[in-house]
Protein backbone atom coordinates (compact mmCIF):
# COMPACT_ATOMS: atom_id res chain seq x y z
CA UNK A 1 0.00 0.00 0.00
CA UNK A 2 1.31 2.94 -0.78
CA UNK A 3 2.12 5.63 1.80
CA UNK A 4 0.12 8.96 2.17
CA UNK A 5 1.96 12.00 1.07
CA UNK A 6 2.74 14.22 3.92
CA UNK A 7 0.98 17.40 4.19
CA UNK A 8 2.86 20.52 3.53
CA UNK A 9 2.87 23.23 6.42
CA UNK A 10 2.94 23.10 9.95
CA UNK A 11 0.14 21.81 12.54
CA UNK A 12 -1.09 24.98 13.91
CA UNK A 13 -3.91 24.94 14.82
CA UNK A 14 -6.03 27.85 16.13
CA UNK A 15 -8.32 31.17 14.75
CA UNK A 16 -7.34 34.35 13.24
CA UNK A 17 -9.84 37.70 13.15
CA UNK A 18 -8.68 38.51 10.20
CA UNK A 19 -10.07 42.24 8.94
CA UNK A 20 -10.32 41.84 5.68
CA UNK A 21 -9.01 44.62 3.26
CA UNK A 22 -11.82 46.22 0.75
CA UNK A 23 -10.88 44.72 -3.21
CA UNK A 24 -10.01 40.94 -2.29
CA UNK A 25 -11.97 38.57 -2.14
CA UNK A 26 -12.17 36.34 0.95
CA UNK A 27 -10.57 33.34 -0.53
CA UNK A 28 -7.45 35.53 -1.60
CA UNK A 29 -7.40 36.74 2.43
CA UNK A 30 -7.64 33.15 3.13
CA UNK A 31 -4.59 31.94 0.86
CA UNK A 32 -2.56 35.16 2.04
CA UNK A 33 -3.42 34.19 6.30
CA UNK A 34 -2.45 30.39 5.30
CA UNK A 35 0.85 31.01 3.71
CA UNK A 36 1.87 33.64 6.08
CA UNK A 37 1.18 30.99 9.10
CA UNK A 38 3.10 28.12 6.88
CA UNK A 39 -0.40 26.02 7.81
CA UNK A 40 -1.49 22.67 6.52
CA UNK A 41 -5.46 23.11 6.84
CA UNK A 42 -7.35 26.75 6.30
CA UNK A 43 -10.48 27.76 5.98
CA UNK A 44 -13.22 30.21 6.21
CA UNK A 45 -16.89 30.87 8.06
CA UNK A 46 -18.41 32.45 5.52
CA UNK A 47 -17.35 34.75 2.59
CA UNK A 48 -17.47 38.71 2.58
CA UNK A 49 -18.05 40.08 -1.23
CA UNK A 50 -14.86 41.63 -2.33
CA UNK A 51 -16.52 45.69 -1.68
CA UNK A 52 -16.88 44.75 2.20
CA UNK A 53 -14.36 44.84 5.11
CA UNK A 54 -14.15 43.65 8.42
CA UNK A 55 -14.32 40.74 10.15
CA UNK A 56 -13.16 37.35 8.25
CA UNK A 57 -12.89 34.52 10.79
CA UNK A 58 -9.54 32.19 9.74
CA UNK A 59 -9.64 28.93 11.12
CA UNK A 60 -6.44 26.89 10.96
CA UNK A 61 -5.81 23.41 11.29
CA UNK A 62 -8.13 21.89 13.60
CA UNK A 63 -10.55 24.74 14.02
CA UNK A 64 -11.53 24.21 10.35
CA UNK A 65 -13.72 21.50 12.07
CA UNK A 66 -16.02 23.96 13.95
CA UNK A 67 -16.42 26.19 10.83
CA UNK A 68 -19.75 25.26 10.21
CA UNK A 69 -21.25 26.28 13.37
CA UNK A 70 -20.11 30.06 12.48
CA UNK A 71 -21.71 29.62 9.01
CA UNK A 72 -25.14 29.74 10.82
CA UNK A 73 -24.34 32.19 12.86
CA UNK A 74 -26.08 35.81 12.97
CA UNK A 75 -23.56 38.40 11.45
CA UNK A 76 -23.46 42.23 12.31
CA UNK A 77 -22.54 45.08 9.78
CA UNK A 78 -21.81 48.91 9.69
CA UNK A 79 -22.96 49.80 6.17
CA UNK A 80 -23.00 53.24 4.68
CA UNK A 81 -25.80 53.87 1.71
CA UNK A 82 -26.14 56.15 -1.17
CA UNK A 83 -29.61 57.42 -1.62
CA UNK A 84 -30.64 58.62 -4.96
CA UNK A 85 -28.64 56.16 -7.07
CA UNK A 86 -29.62 51.97 -7.94
CA UNK A 87 -27.19 49.51 -9.26
CA UNK A 88 -27.23 46.28 -11.15
CA UNK A 89 -25.53 44.62 -8.31
CA UNK A 90 -26.82 46.91 -5.21
CA UNK A 91 -23.54 48.36 -4.42
CA UNK A 92 -20.90 50.56 -5.68
CA UNK A 93 -19.55 47.96 -7.98
CA UNK A 94 -22.65 47.56 -9.99
CA UNK A 95 -23.83 49.85 -13.00
CA UNK A 96 -25.99 52.70 -12.14
CA UNK A 97 -29.63 51.65 -13.72
CA UNK A 98 -31.72 55.03 -11.90
CA UNK A 99 -31.28 57.76 -10.78
CA UNK A 100 -33.45 60.07 -8.61
CA UNK A 101 -34.13 63.49 -6.57
CA UNK A 102 -33.57 62.65 -2.86
CA UNK A 103 -36.68 64.22 -0.88
CA UNK A 104 -36.11 62.64 2.35
CA UNK A 105 -35.22 63.53 6.00
CA UNK A 106 -33.82 61.97 8.78
CA UNK A 107 -37.19 60.86 10.70
CA UNK A 108 -38.65 59.86 7.47
CA UNK A 109 -35.60 57.40 6.95
CA UNK A 110 -35.80 56.12 10.80
CA UNK A 111 -39.94 55.79 10.22
CA UNK A 112 -39.15 53.28 7.15
CA UNK A 113 -36.69 50.85 9.05
CA UNK A 114 -39.21 49.55 11.60
CA UNK A 115 -40.87 47.73 8.46
CA UNK A 116 -36.96 45.73 7.83
CA UNK A 117 -37.11 44.68 11.53
CA UNK A 118 -38.15 40.78 11.80
CA UNK A 119 -38.27 37.45 10.73
CA UNK A 120 -39.37 38.01 6.48
CA UNK A 121 -38.64 37.14 3.17
CA UNK A 122 -35.78 37.99 1.19
CA UNK A 123 -35.48 38.49 -2.51
CA UNK A 124 -33.07 40.03 -5.35
CA UNK A 125 -33.44 42.63 -6.97
CA UNK A 126 -34.94 42.91 -10.28
CA UNK A 127 -31.31 44.92 -11.15
CA UNK A 128 -29.57 41.84 -9.64
CA UNK A 129 -26.75 39.72 -11.48
CA UNK A 130 -28.07 36.86 -10.59
CA UNK A 131 -28.89 34.57 -13.36
CA UNK A 132 -32.66 33.16 -14.94
CA UNK A 133 -32.15 31.17 -17.59
CA UNK A 134 -28.67 32.36 -18.86
CA UNK A 135 -29.50 35.98 -18.21
CA UNK A 136 -29.07 38.65 -15.58
CA UNK A 137 -32.00 39.48 -13.63
CA UNK A 138 -31.35 43.56 -14.58
CA UNK A 139 -31.88 42.64 -18.51
CA UNK A 140 -35.53 41.49 -18.27
CA UNK A 141 -35.82 44.06 -15.48
CA UNK A 142 -34.42 46.55 -18.71
CA UNK A 143 -37.44 45.00 -20.93
CA UNK A 144 -40.54 45.20 -18.21
CA UNK A 145 -40.15 41.21 -18.02
CA UNK A 146 -40.91 39.83 -14.68
CA UNK A 147 -38.83 36.83 -13.96
CA UNK A 148 -39.07 34.60 -10.61
CA UNK A 149 -36.45 35.49 -8.10
CA UNK A 150 -35.23 33.22 -5.76
CA UNK A 151 -36.91 33.84 -1.70
CA UNK A 152 -35.07 33.10 1.05
CA UNK A 153 -36.30 33.78 4.89
CA UNK A 154 -34.32 35.57 6.86
CA UNK A 155 -34.45 37.81 10.20
CA UNK A 156 -33.23 41.37 10.64
CA UNK A 157 -32.95 41.79 14.54
CA UNK A 158 -31.77 45.29 14.61
CA UNK A 159 -31.57 48.59 12.53
CA UNK A 160 -29.43 51.29 14.24
CA UNK A 161 -29.65 54.40 12.85
CA UNK A 162 -26.40 56.22 12.80
CA UNK A 163 -26.39 59.26 10.60
CA UNK A 164 -27.45 61.00 7.22
CA UNK A 165 -25.47 63.53 5.43
CA UNK A 166 -25.36 64.44 1.80
CA UNK A 167 -27.17 61.36 0.64
CA UNK A 168 -25.28 59.27 2.72
CA UNK A 169 -26.90 56.64 5.08
CA UNK A 170 -25.30 54.60 7.81
CA UNK A 171 -26.49 52.17 9.78
CA UNK A 172 -25.72 49.45 11.95
CA UNK A 173 -27.52 45.93 10.92
CA UNK A 174 -27.66 43.12 13.16
CA UNK A 175 -29.07 39.87 10.88
CA UNK A 176 -29.35 36.65 10.76
CA UNK A 177 -27.27 33.80 8.10
CA UNK A 178 -28.15 34.66 4.74
CA UNK A 179 -29.21 38.29 4.66
CA UNK A 180 -27.83 40.25 1.48
CA UNK A 181 -27.42 43.61 2.88
CA UNK A 182 -27.65 44.98 -0.28
CA UNK A 183 -30.90 43.23 -0.84
CA UNK A 184 -32.13 45.57 2.38
CA UNK A 185 -30.50 48.88 1.17
CA UNK A 186 -32.23 48.08 -2.50
CA UNK A 187 -35.39 47.48 -0.32
CA UNK A 188 -34.91 50.65 1.68
CA UNK A 189 -34.12 52.67 -1.19
CA UNK A 190 -37.70 51.94 -2.94
CA UNK A 191 -39.17 52.11 0.03
CA UNK A 192 -38.01 55.68 0.88
CA UNK A 193 -38.73 56.51 -3.09
CA UNK A 194 -35.36 57.69 -4.28
CA UNK A 195 -33.60 54.35 -4.58
CA UNK A 196 -29.98 53.54 -2.88
CA UNK A 197 -27.00 51.44 -2.81
CA UNK A 198 -24.37 50.09 -0.36
CA UNK A 199 -21.56 52.66 -0.47
CA UNK A 200 -19.40 50.88 2.29
CA UNK A 201 -20.17 47.39 3.98
CA UNK A 202 -17.68 46.63 7.23
CA UNK A 203 -18.80 43.19 9.15
CA UNK A 204 -18.16 44.21 12.55
CA UNK A 205 -19.73 40.94 13.99
CA UNK A 206 -20.05 37.06 13.87
CA UNK A 207 -21.99 34.99 16.40
CA UNK A 208 -20.31 36.85 19.55
CA UNK A 209 -17.03 37.54 17.89
CA UNK A 210 -16.34 41.05 17.88
CA UNK A 211 -13.46 43.80 15.99
CA UNK A 212 -11.63 43.51 19.44
CA UNK A 213 -8.96 41.39 18.55
CA UNK A 214 -9.07 41.78 15.02
CA UNK A 215 -5.83 42.17 12.93
CA UNK A 216 -4.88 43.53 9.25
CA UNK A 217 -3.03 41.58 7.14
CA UNK A 218 -0.42 44.07 7.44
CA UNK A 219 -0.30 43.56 11.03
CA UNK A 220 0.10 39.65 11.04
CA UNK A 221 3.33 40.50 8.07
CA UNK A 222 4.97 42.51 10.32
CA UNK A 223 4.67 40.43 13.28
CA UNK A 224 7.14 37.65 13.87
CA UNK A 225 5.33 36.43 16.73
CA UNK A 226 2.28 35.93 14.85
CA UNK A 227 1.12 32.44 16.71
CA UNK A 228 0.40 34.70 19.66
CA UNK A 229 -2.08 36.27 18.09
CA UNK A 230 -4.44 32.87 17.65
CA UNK A 231 -7.28 32.71 19.30
CA UNK A 232 -8.45 29.48 20.62
CA UNK A 233 -10.31 26.68 18.09
CA UNK A 234 -13.47 26.98 20.55
CA UNK A 235 -14.22 30.85 20.60
CA UNK A 236 -16.25 29.54 17.52
CA UNK A 237 -18.09 27.78 20.10
CA UNK A 238 -18.92 30.35 22.44
CA UNK A 239 -22.81 30.23 21.87
CA UNK A 240 -22.85 26.55 22.74
CA UNK A 241 -23.17 25.17 26.68
CA UNK A 242 -20.01 24.15 28.76
CA UNK A 243 -20.04 20.64 30.27
CA UNK A 244 -16.73 20.06 32.49
CA UNK A 245 -15.44 16.54 31.64
CA UNK A 246 -13.10 13.90 33.26
CA UNK A 247 -9.38 13.01 31.81
CA UNK A 248 -11.07 9.87 32.01
CA UNK A 249 -14.53 10.66 29.94
CA UNK A 250 -12.38 13.00 28.07
CA UNK A 251 -10.04 9.87 26.79
CA UNK A 252 -13.44 7.99 25.79
CA UNK A 253 -14.88 10.96 24.00
CA UNK A 254 -11.36 11.49 22.23
CA UNK A 255 -11.86 7.62 21.06
CA UNK A 256 -15.34 7.62 20.17
CA UNK A 257 -17.83 6.79 23.16
CA UNK A 258 -20.05 8.73 25.07
CA UNK A 259 -20.12 10.48 28.26
CA UNK A 260 -22.88 11.14 30.93
CA UNK A 261 -24.97 14.20 30.79
CA UNK A 262 -24.41 16.93 33.37
CA UNK A 263 -26.31 19.99 31.81
CA UNK A 264 -29.54 20.48 33.24
CA UNK A 265 -30.71 22.48 30.28
CA UNK A 266 -29.76 19.73 27.81
CA UNK A 267 -33.27 17.50 27.84
CA UNK A 268 -33.92 16.54 24.44
CA UNK A 269 -31.60 14.61 22.10
CA UNK A 270 -29.54 17.29 19.86
CA UNK A 271 -28.68 19.29 22.20
CA UNK A 272 -24.41 20.17 21.60
CA UNK A 273 -21.94 21.04 24.21
CA UNK A 274 -18.25 22.60 24.54
CA UNK A 275 -16.86 19.47 26.72
CA UNK A 276 -14.05 20.85 28.61
CA UNK A 277 -11.34 18.94 30.55
CA UNK A 278 -9.73 20.90 33.59
CA UNK A 279 -6.00 21.40 33.32
CA UNK A 280 -3.16 22.62 35.60
CA UNK A 281 -5.32 24.25 37.97
CA UNK A 282 -7.94 26.31 37.14
CA UNK A 283 -7.35 26.11 33.24
CA UNK A 284 -9.71 24.21 30.71
CA UNK A 285 -8.73 22.11 27.99
CA UNK A 286 -11.28 22.14 25.07
CA UNK A 287 -11.76 18.80 24.07
CA UNK A 288 -14.74 19.01 21.32
CA UNK A 289 -18.51 19.19 20.89
CA UNK A 290 -20.81 16.96 22.12
CA UNK A 291 -24.05 15.83 21.14
CA UNK A 292 -27.10 14.34 22.88
CA UNK A 293 -28.20 11.18 21.55
CA UNK A 294 -31.67 9.47 22.98
CA UNK A 295 -29.92 7.61 26.02
CA UNK A 296 -28.86 10.99 27.66
CA UNK A 297 -25.22 10.58 27.09
CA UNK A 298 -23.32 12.92 24.84
CA UNK A 299 -21.66 11.09 21.91
CA UNK A 300 -18.68 12.65 20.54
CA UNK A 301 -19.53 15.36 17.01
CA UNK A 302 -16.50 16.56 16.26
CA UNK A 303 -13.75 16.75 18.22
CA UNK A 304 -9.68 17.56 18.03
CA UNK A 305 -7.48 14.79 17.14
CA UNK A 306 -5.71 13.07 20.10
CA UNK A 307 -2.31 14.91 18.82
CA UNK A 308 -3.65 18.33 19.30
CA UNK A 309 -4.17 17.52 23.07
CA UNK A 310 -2.54 18.54 26.00
CA UNK A 311 -2.42 15.31 27.46
CA UNK A 312 0.53 13.19 29.06
CA UNK A 313 0.60 9.67 27.93
CA UNK A 314 -0.10 8.20 31.44
CA UNK A 315 -3.37 10.27 31.33
CA UNK A 316 -4.53 8.12 28.33
CA UNK A 317 -2.93 4.88 29.05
Amino acid sequence: MAKARPRKGRPVNGVVLLNKPKGMSSNHALQRVKRLYNAQKAGHTGALDPLATGLLPVCLGEATKFSQYLLDADKAYRVVAELGVRTTTSDAEGEVVETANVAVDESQIIAQLDRFIGAQQQSPSVYSALKHEGRPLYYYARRGIEVPRKVRSITIHSIEFIGFTDNKLELQVSCSKGTYIRTLIDDLGQALGCGAHVKELHRNGVAELNTEHMLSLEQLEQDEQRDDQLQAVDCLLQSLPEQLISVAEARDLLHGQPVPNRQPTATEAGHQCRMVCPRNGDSKEFIGVGALRADNQFWPKRVLALEFCDFSLADLN
